[in-house]
Order: structure tokens, then sequence, then C-alpha cells
């Protein structure tokens, strides 16, 4: 997927433009920074485009005699990581010095730049917007983040120069990638099943710095495992290079098929873990949840390991049909377990139950429990089938589907899994006009 970096200096109105751009639609996957719940990772899609948006603004800290080395910082990262970036500026403030160090740096780059001249809402401000021809920049936008003037035009001609989908390899292997928060054990838990250091581990979180793939066989199923760098709340990521490193994490999680969560058993699964697997969902991937450093939980008893996997399914609803796997990298404890779980919830997600066996088992429960009557019109189901989408989804087609509610759509998922092994898989549901 493309990505799509808003750079400028502060307080140009680039996390208004951005908010708007991913509330805008529904195609939102999450909007994350280092995964938390700011606001500064996000997808949009436009004339049915996706890519993938990051705010670098919220990322500037310190007075103005530093800025301008952070400010540096934050756009050369863009520019390494994205397609096209949008080149914010502020029509009241006129050209400033600042803006003219980020253009001199955005000139340097190959990247496609888009000039997006905030703040123009009115006719009177347009001649004022003539001034940022100084700058050099070609593709030159008057925009209101606020109203939305404007950004039709500017996304219109975005979209046309975003790379067109990857044709998926059809040979490319499966992909798990191995995510968590930094010294969860991620990348031990690498060296512990091919039984080689080919990473460095230390104590120091953020030892791993990029996504590796290595090419892993087991059980006779051949697929990639994906180590990541760890991801932490926003307000910890303080360098530059670890801002780089969480947005290869969440690259890795969207490009991947499952997603193996490690987390640290003795620390528990805390907010931070809980974002991981969130973002995990709604990009529909597998997932499997590894509680590591088993062995150094105090207090085991006998039935610790139910009461804290209820815990963890808790803090999951209304998701909980994932397998969650008590292991110790140290002691090599269930390793291999966790990847015969991975590779069955791989199967689990790319299975294809056949039109007629669905309608067998999901007519007669429809029948039976039928959607609860609604302004007095009953909802009737006459048929459904799986969709061909790369994860599990299915259509129930009805005469109204507008009055089933998300209660029943969850009731239906619910008997889905009961019937068919979907394991670890999020699964949608539509209802659809027959």
């Amino acid at each position: 997927m493309s990505i799509v970096a808003v750079v400028g200096r502060p307080n140009v109105g680039k996390s208004t433009f951005f908010n708007r751009l991913i509330q805008r639609r529904e195609a939102i996957v999450d909007a994350v920074s280092g995964v938390t719940r700011d606001r500064h990772y996000g997808k949009s899609d436009w004339n049915g485009k996706e890519f993938s948006l990051i705010d670098t603004g919220g990322y500037v800290k310190g007075s103005d005699d530093i800025f301008e080395a952070e400010i540096d910082k934050q756009v050369e990262l863009a520019i390494d990581e994205a397609d096209a970036i949008i080149f914010m500026v502020d029509v009241e403030s006129g050209v400033t010095g600042m803006d003219q160090e980020v253009a001199k740096l955005l000139r340097r780059s190959k990247k496609p730049i888009f000039l997006a001249i905030n703040k123009v809402d009115a006719a009177s401000r347009m001649n004022d917007a003539l001034e940022f021809y100084a700058l050099g920049f070609e593709n030159q936008y008057n925009i209101s983040s606020i109203n939305g003037s404007g950004t039709g035009d500017l996304l219109d001609d975005l979209v046309k120069i975003l790379p067109e989908k990857e044709e998926e390899d059809e040979s490319e292997l499966p992909r798990f990638a191995v995510v968590g928060r930094p010294n969860a054990g991620k990348s031990s838990f690498i060296n512990a099943l091919i039984g080689k250091d080919r990473y460095i581990v230390t104590d120091i979180a953020g030892t791993t710095r990029d996504s590796i793939d290595t090419k892993y066989n087991r059980f006779g199923f051949e697929f990639n495992l994906v180590d990541t760098a760890g991801i932490r709340k926003k307000s910890k990521v303080k360098e530059d290079l670890e801002f780089y490193s969480v947005m290869r994490s969440v690259r890795a999680i969207e490009h991947c098929d499952v997603v193996i969560l490690v987390f640290d058993a003795t620390r528990g699964f805390d907010g931070q873990v809980e974002n991981i697997f969130w973002l995990a969902q709604r990009n529909n991937k597998g997932i499997v949840i590894l509680a590591n450093k088993w062995d150094l939980v105090e207090d085991k008893e006998s039935g610790s390991v139910k009461e804290y996997e209820k815990h963890i399914r808790q803090q999951c609803e209304p998701f909980v049909d994932v397998p969650i796997v008590f292991i110790s990298v140290l002691n090599k404890q269930r390793i291999f377990k966790a990847i015969e779980t991975a590779v069955e919830v791989y199967e689990n997600r790319s299975k294809k139950v056949k039109t007629s066996e669905l309608n067998e088992v999901m007519l007669p429960i429809i029948q039976a429990y039928p959607p609860p009557a609604y302004k007095a019109k009953y909802v009737k189901i006459k048929f459904c089938t799986q969709l061909p989408t790369p994860y599990p989804s299915f259509a129930f087609f009805c005469n109204l589907p507008q009055y089933v509610k998300d209660p029943y759509k969850r009731f239906i998922e619910n008997k889905l899994r009961e019937h068919f092994n979907f394991s670890g898989v999020p699964i949608t549901v539509y209802f659809r006009k027959k």
C-alpha cells in the first residue's frame, strides 16, 4: 500500500487535514501513531485507491532553535518512507524561514511533492497564496482543512501518481509477522525457532530496528517469518529511528497473513499490546497470542493458566476466538506449538466453505432464530454465500438488510464459528438485498 506523508512546520493545520481525510471515509483501519490512540497514522481512500497517511506534525518537540533540526529529521524520514508528500503551508503567515528550510529538503528528494496552501477559505486570500510560487513547486493547491474546500482537487491529482496495487505473486510464501512491545522476546523467539542467532538480542529495548524476513519450514509447510521492531506508545517514541521502526512494524502487520503477537507475561496484556491486537484485527489478519516468559510468572497455581487466559479474552472482547499459547523462549517451552498454531490459523484464514454446506447449516439456525422484527417489518434471509476475499467474509441475502442490527450480526458470526473452525481469524458478515 502506498504511503503519503503530510509535512510542514507546526500549526499549519496538518492534523486537521489528516483527521478530515481519515474520518471522512469508513475505510479507516486505525488512526494510529506508534499504535496509540493519538491520530498520526491512518488509512484513507479516494477514487477507490487506498493509501496510508502519516502526519509527521506531532513528532516535533522543543523550542524554535531545535525545531529546525527536528523538522529536518522528520521530513527526511517522511521522504525516505513515503511514495508522495503533501507539503502544507499557512496562507495567514506567508512564506516563513522554516517553510523555506523544509522546501529545500523536499526539492532534493525525487518524490512527487504537492504543495497545499491551507486556510484559503475566502476569495480575498487567493491572491495571498500566489507568494508561495516562490518555493518552486508546480503542484500547488489552495485548500481549507477546516471546511474541506480544495482537498478534492489535491486528492484527485495525488492518487493519479500513486503506484497501482502490486499484483501479488501467486508463489509468494505466507508471511507471519512477529510483533509486540519492545523487549517482549520477539527476536529470541525467532532465534530459538531457527536454531541460529540470526538476530542481535540485548536487554536494551529497541535492538531490532527493521522488519527482517526469514524463510522457515516446519510441519511440511514453508513460510516467511518477519521479525519487527517493537511498537511502543507515541509518548515513548523519542528518536526518529524509533518512529521509523514503528512505521515499519505497522507496515509489516498490513502486509502479513498471520500476526504472532508476543507479550511479556510478567508485564501483562496491557493497553499497548491490546492496541496492536486491534490493529491486526481491523486489518483482518489471523492472530495468535503468545504469552512469553511464562516460566518467570510467580504464584502459578493449577488454575492460573485458565484465569490468565480468561483475563486476556476479556480484554479482546468481542473477538474472543483467538488461540493463546503460553511459552518460554529461554527454555524453548512450547515454541513449536506456537508455530503449529500459527499455521492452523493461516489455514483457517484461507478456508472456503461450500455454498451448499453453508446454507444447509445456517438456514435452519436462521429459521429457528430469525432477526427481531423492526418497525413491524420482518427480515427474511433466503440465502448465504462466502465472498471471494483473502479473509473469511460472508454475505446473507435478505429483503430488508437495513433492519439487521449488530447483535444479530454477532449471533450469526458466533454460529459460523461454532460450526466451521475460524479460530484466530476475524470474520466479516454482510447483509445484502437479495
